[in-house]
C-alpha cells in the first residue's frame, strides 16, 4: 500500500501544471516500443518515438476497470472533462484514487487529454443518478463543479503492476519531466493490463 500511494502521489504531483525543479511536466501517452535498464521508448499518440529516462526503482502501476456506480459521496477522484454543447462539463474519464490519498493534488486545471479539457482532482460531494444519466458534484478548495458522466466513459482505479508488464505494444501513460535540453525522464509509469488501458 505504501508503494501504491507513493507511486500515485507521483502521478498527481507531476500531472499538475506547476513547474518542477528539474523541468516542466510532459505527459506522454502511447505504446511501448522498447525497454532497457535506463530508458523506456514510447510511440506517442502524436506519432514521434520518445525516449524517456527511467531509474532502477521505477514505480509501475496498472489500472483496472471500475463502474460509475462505484463512485460514492466522499470519494476522491480525478476527472478529465470537457465543456459540452448543451452547457456544463462532460467527463472523458474518471480515476478513483485510494481513500488514503484524499486531498492530494486537489484542484481543477487545464489538461491535454483533448483540446479544451480540464482535470479536476476533488472530493465527490454529491453523486446523482437520474433519467438523464449520472452526474458528480466535485468540491475542491477553490470551488466546485458538476460533471455529467456519459454512458461508456472509462472509469478506473489503480491495480498492481510491475516492470515485467512494460512489454512492447503495451499502452502507457507517463507523467514525465522535460529538461531544458528537451530530454525526458520519469519515476512512474501507468501501464494497461488485461485490456484496460490508462484513460488519463
Amino acid at each position: 500500500m505504501r508503494h501504491l500511494l507513493s507511486a500515485a502521489a507521483i502521478l498527481v504531483v507531476t500531472a499538475t501544471p506547476l513547474l518542477a525543479a528539474d523541468g516542466t511536466p510532459a505527459r506522454v501517452r502511447g505504446t511501448i516500443e522498447s525497454l532497457s535498464a535506463t530508458s523506456l521508448t514510447v510511440t506517442s499518440r502524436e506519432g514521434p518515438s520518445l525516449a524517456i529516462a527511467i531509474p532502477a526503482d521505477l514505480a509501475v502501476r496498472g489500472v483496472k476497470a471500475a463502474e460509475a456506480a462505484d463512485i460514492k459521496t466522499g470519494d476522491f477522484v480525478g476527472v478529465a472533462s470537457i465543456p459540452t454543447a448543451a452547457g456544463g462539463d462532460g467527463a472523458l474519464e474518471v480515476l478513483i484514487f485510494p481513500a488514503a490519498m484524499k486531498g492530494t493534488g486537489e484542484g481543477s486545471y487545464p489538461w491535454d487529454l483533448q483540446e479544451g479539457s480540464t482535470m479536476t482532482n476533488a472530493t465527490v460531494s454529491n453523486a446523482v443518478e437520474s433519467v438523464d444519466g449520472r452526474s458528480l458534484t466535485l468540491t475542491y478548495p477553490e470551488g466546485s463543479k458538476t460533471v455529467a458522466l456519459p454512458e461508456g466513459i472509462p472509469v478506473v482505479t489503480f491495480d498492481d503492476a510491475s516492470r515485467a508488464d512494460l512489454v512492447k505494444g503495451a499502452t502507457v501513460f507517463v507523467p514525465a519531466q522535460k529538461a531544458a535540453d528537451g530530454t525526458l525522464s520519469t519515476a512512474f509509469v501507468v501501464v494497461g493490463k488485461n485490456g484496460v488501458v490508462p484513460p488519463m
